[in-house]
Formats: structure tokens, C-alpha cells, sequence
């Protein structure tokens, strides 16, 4: 069900965001603000963007349940666009292990085990309820679309439950939930020492099984030493493309190993983490279009340094942001956070973090010509924020400063 009519006037800024397709280099600090600015909705859809005199002028405010938004700036809602949001279990003890004993690949893949071993035998009605409150919280600090992969299941039938959690969530939940399947994700314990069988497994068992559910959009693959090898991960995806998957990659977060490279020459969507990316992957992800995610709550969370975003923009790449929400690496979905880090740390501007979070981080689902800006005939995801400008994002250090957020022309309170 969408709203009906909603006017939202005087907003000291409406940060529009303004385009359809993704942002790259120098294009992410244009924002195209509107100052004292008006939004039109009709039946959840944008149908009026300027100054609010001029908006006034085209519509009966009578017409419209009206939202003042004097001193304060309006935006598009937050797009985050790679989570692993539904699973049970917790990893706080391997947490603090790894953290203080610099964890290597086992140690990550052992804590992926247990995860998937403690998913395997949840109820769908838990891993439900759980992730159904994850969703509130991130609609509270401004998510409209959010991303959740599988691979806390390694198996069809665990799989298939934690897709078929977000599928039923897309539809009660008021944020809109975009499902991949990672089954690349580790090798499922059953095939310890026979990666190759297992990419067999999933490309001749699982994927078929998906096609036919037909709620699934990408599949992804950790290509990375001691997970899945270029071979394998480029097998993988090409399998999957040939079922009408879109496609995204873990690529280059542990060492070195090219999957920026193969994901340009794939034309991934996105390719994700980039904590070890070449220069010239760097120049392949900026010419082929690919969007390069970064998730810089998950290398704080293992102390790791950032990825070299202010190099990928500068080399004119279309960055996004995302929280790499999981139990095992970044149990965070903080927006504060990651607006925070990714200006003090990873050097972006404010402007390129917002860009990032929003229509950039549409296009790395392939949603940019539906979310991700405000612009007329677009989804009216918004959020209107406590202070006057999207300044206060990253100097408002951690905190959630995002007063009222309106899915699908719908009123949602902070």
C-alpha cells in the first residue's frame, strides 16, 4: 500500500542527490541542493522537486498532509547496500580473539562455520523475528533499501530459509530488502578440501532451486586465497548470469588476488570490500563502470585500515557505502558510524559520503532509476533530518541524527 498525498515545504536544503544512474569521480560531490526546498508526493511517488514558492505555485496545499520542515534538511533515504542480516547466533568471544590476535582466513572461515552451523538448526520463525528488529533499527537511522545476502547455510535447505526470511520480510517490513545469494561464501563443511565439488554442488543444485523461487536478484562470491580462486569464483558467476542472475563480488579483502580485475571484465554491479585492490583494478572498476563498495565499519571492527576510497574517486570510480552488517566481522548497521569513518578515515567529503549512501548505493543494486535521489517519478524514500544541513552527518560523531524518515510516501517517527 502507498501513501496518498504528502507535502513536505521549507526544508532548509533538499539534497536531491539528483540522477538515474551512478555517480563517478568528481560527479559524487555535486548533490544539487535545493535551499528553502519542497517535495510533492502522490500515492508514494515524487511528483514536485524545487523551491518551495515554485512548488507552491503547481499544488493545493490543501490537498496534501503538510510536513514543515523548517530548519532542516531533507535527503533521500540511505541505501545500504551489502549486509548479511539474517542469521542466529553471535560470535562476541571470537570477536575479541581475533581482534587481539590478528586473525588470519581460518580463523574468519571457522567463525563462518559456526554461524552456519547455528543457522542450520534455527526456526524460520527466529531468524524472522530477529531480523525483523535489525529492520527497525536500520529504519530508524534512515534505511529505505537494504541489501542481505545468504551464506550462513552452505547447504539448500539453510540457503533457501534465510532467502526465503527476506522474501517474506520484503513484503511486512516497510524497508525494501534486495536478496543475493552468497553460498560462495566459504566452503560448506561437508566439502572440506574439495572447493571445486562444491562450486559443482552449487552450480548444478542450488542455483536451479533459486531460479524457480524467483525472489533471489544476485549472487556473490568471496574470490579470495583459501576461499574461492579466480577459476572458481569466475565459474561460479558465469553459471549464475547464464540463470539471469545479476552479479556482485567479495573481491581483494584479505590480499591481493584480482578480483577487481574479474569483476571489471564480468561487469559485475559491484564489487565489494577492496581493502587490497591494485592500481589497476582500481583503473579497470573506474573504466568498466563496476561499483566499488566499501565498508569501512567492518575494517574498524577488525582494526583494519580503511580501503583507499579517496584514491578510487580520484581515479574517477563510482564509490558506495555500506555497513557489511554480520555477526562475524562488523556486527554494526550504524549509519553514524559509517558516515563518521568514511569522512575522518577513508578522507571521502561529506558531499562524496552522501552520494555514496544514496543513488550510488542504488546503482550498486541496480535500483538507481527508482531510489536513491529525489527526483520526480522515483520512490518517495526520504529523511528528514534533525539539523539544517547533511553536514551534521559525519560532525555529529556516531550519532543518529535522522528525525522522521517517509517510506513510500509513508510517515515513520524516530
Amino acid at each position: 500500500m502507498k501513501g496518498d498525498k504528502l507535502l513536505i515545504r521549507n526544508a532548509t536544503q533538499v539534497v536531491t542527490c539528483s540522477g538515474f544512474t551512478a555517480k563517478k569521480g568528481r560527479e559524487m560531490s555535486d548533490l544539487h541542493i535545493i535551499n528553502d526546498g519542497a517535495v510533492a508526493v502522490s500515492d508514494g511517488v515524487i511528483t514536485h522537486v524545487g523551491p518551495t514558492k515554485e512548488v507552491l505555485r503547481k499544488v493545493d496545499p490543501e490537498e496534501y498532509l503538510e510536513i514543515d520542515a523548517t530548519g532542516r534538511a531533507l535527503l533521500p533515504g540511505f541505501v545500504d547496500s551489502h549486509t548479511h542480516f539474517v542469521f542466529a547466533g553471535h560470535q562476541e568471544k571470537m570477536f575479541f580473539d581475533c581482534l587481539h590476535n590478528d586473525a588470519s582466513h581460518t580463523d574468519y572461515i571457522d567463525r563462518v562455520t559456526d554461524t552456519a552451523e547455528t543457522t542450520r538448526q534455527a526456526e524460520f520463525e527466529n531468524l524472522w523475528s530477529d531480523a525483523y528488529e535489525r529492520l527497525d533499527e536500520m529504519l530508524d537511522m534512515g534505511v529505505t533499501t537494504v541489501e542481505g545476502k545468504s551464506g550462513y547455510g552452505l547447504d539448500l535447505e539453510t540457503e533457501l530459509k534465510q532467502l526465503r526470511v527476506m522474501a517474506d520480510l520484503n513484503e511486512e517490513h516497510p524497508i525494501d530488502i534486495v536478496s543475493t545469494f552468497f553460498g560462495g561464501h566459504i566452503t560448506a563443511p561437508e566439502y572440506t578440501f574439495q572447493t571445486d565439488d562444491y562450486v559443482t554442488y552449487i552450480i548444478e543444485h542450488i542455483l536451479p532451486e533459486l531460479q524457480q523461487e524467483r525472489t533471489v536478484t544476485f549472487c556473490d562470491v568471496f574470490c579470495s586465497p583459501g576461499l574461492f580462486s579466480l577459476t572458481q569464483s569466475e565459474r561460479l558467476l558465469r553459471a549464475a548470469r547464464s540463470l539471469r542472475f545479476k552479479l556482485k563480488i567479495h573481491a581483494d579483502a584479505i590480499s591481493p588476488l584480482g578480483g577487481a580485475e574479474l569483476a571489471a571484465r564480468l561487469k559485475t554491479v559491484s564489487a565489494d570490500h577492496l581493502l587490497h585492490v591494485s592500481d589497476e583494478g582500481i583503473k579497470r572498476l573506474a573504466r568498466s563502470g563496476v561499483v566499488a563498495t566499501l565498508l569501512p565499519l567492518s575494517t574498524f571492527s577488525q582494526n583494519k585500515p580503511c580501503a583507499r576510497g579517496r584514491a578510487m574517486i580520484d581515479a574517477s570510480c563510482a564509490v558506495a557505502l555500506a555497513s557489511d552488517f554480520n555477526p562475524c566481522t562488523s556486527f554494526s548497521s550504524s549509519i553514524p558510524m559509517l558516515f563518521s569513518l568514511a569522512c575522518v578515515q577513508m578522507k571521502l567529503t561529506p558531499e562524496e559520503a552522501v552520494t555514496a549512501l544514496t543513488i550510488n548505493g542504488a546503482a550498486a543494486l541496480g535500483r538507481a532509476n527508482k531510489i536513491g535521489s529525489i527526483d520526480v517519478g522515483k520512490k518517495a524514500d526520504l529523511i528528514l533530518l534533525k539539523y539544517p544541513s547533511y553536514k551534521f552527518l559525519p560532525y555529529h560523531v556516531g550519532m543518529n541524527i535522522v528525525d522522521t524518515v517517509i517510506k513510500d510516501g509513508f510517515i515513520y517517527m524516530v
